[in-house]
């Protein structure tokens, strides 16, 4: 069974954790460390022969077109993580619409090809912003990789299914951040801080266990996640400079071996394997005509 590895295309100062220390206005002050990041993936997901999902920002996509291309011609799925990285609980559904609707069109621009797959920022679908599912579906997506079946201050919907599936009465499917549940709580054990803290043994043997079941189960990973010189940023609160920095040094060997120890391919695949999807489309659909 191959699983869904996912990259969520962003720089380390676009995180919800520094989004009370640095302005969305300063981001352009910041260096660029996005695209050598990437290219040290990519690069390791090219000598293991692995395609992935990259659920890539349309601010960054803007900056690195060139980036953006190099992926897709390396056979990867372009997929949309918005445009400013911004909860979708302090978006409006008009505002909401319009930054999902932004990067999705610069992202078909770089790539040429539709783009079927969405990620909220911060994995904001929650129980109260459920009315972003509508908006995703008349924005013409296949599919969300968004919700989080866990308990946590700032996302998760605890009571979700755990597996993929199509969501009741829409077109859309989900596939849902990959947990292992123990008793009536589901553990994160598929991506980002979880992975950096917990050590890698127990990360692979929950994996395993997952494996054994009849569902796949999907993987995430930020470039800025596999460079230990990240920049350390001064005003965070202690939790969030522990979530945020825990285990970076070791992280880079444990996506090593990570991608040596599951079989991994692009959420796409992985959904049209379990007949939830079919394949999308080469040419991205023209924009409607206007007048």
């Amino acid at each position: 069974m191959r699983h869904a590895l996912t990259i969520d295309l962003e720089e380390f100062f676009q995180i919800h954790a520094l989004s009370d220390v640095i302005d969305v206005a300063s981001w352009d002050t910041f260096g660029c460390a996005v695209e050598a990041n990437t290219n040290r993936i990519l690069d390791l997901l090219e000598e293991s022969s692995i395609h992935a999902t990259f659920f890539c920002l349309g601010w960054i996509a803007e900056r690195n077109r060139g980036l953006i291309r190099d992926i897709h011609a390396r056979g990867h799925e372009i997929a949309c993580h918005g445009h400013l990285h911004q909860l979708i609980s302090t978006q409006t559904p008009q505002t909401f619409r319009e930054d999902v609707a932004k990067a999705k069109g610069i992202l078909e621009d770089c790539t040429g090809s539709p783009v079927i797959g969405y990620r909220a920022p911060t994995y904001s679908i929650t129980n109260k912003t459920l009315w972003a599912l509508d908006i995703l579906e008349e924005l013409g997506f296949s599919y969300d990789s968004s919700i989080f079946p866990i308990y946590h201050d700032n996302y998760g919907i605890p009571d979700a299914p755990r597996h993929p599936h199509r969501l009741p009465g829409r077109s859309l499917v989900e596939f849902p951040i990959s947990t292992l549940k123990i008793g009536s709580v589901n553990i994160p054990v598929s991506g980002g801080g979880y992975f950096r803290l917990l050590p890698y043994p127990v990360t692979r043997a929950a994996l395993r266990y997952l494996e054994k079941g009849s569902e796949p189960f999907i993987f995430y990973i930020h470039p800025w996640e596999i460079n230990r010189r990240t920049p350390r940023m001064d005003g965070m609160s202690p939790l969030s400079r522990f979530r945020t920095y825990i285990g970076i040094n070791r992280s880079l060997g444990r996506f090593c071996s990570l991608i040596k120890d599951f079989s991994f391919s692009t959420v796409q695949d992985v959904l049209c394997s379990q007949g939830l999807l079919t394949r999308a489309p080469d040419k991205a659909p023209l924009p409607d005509a206007v007048g």
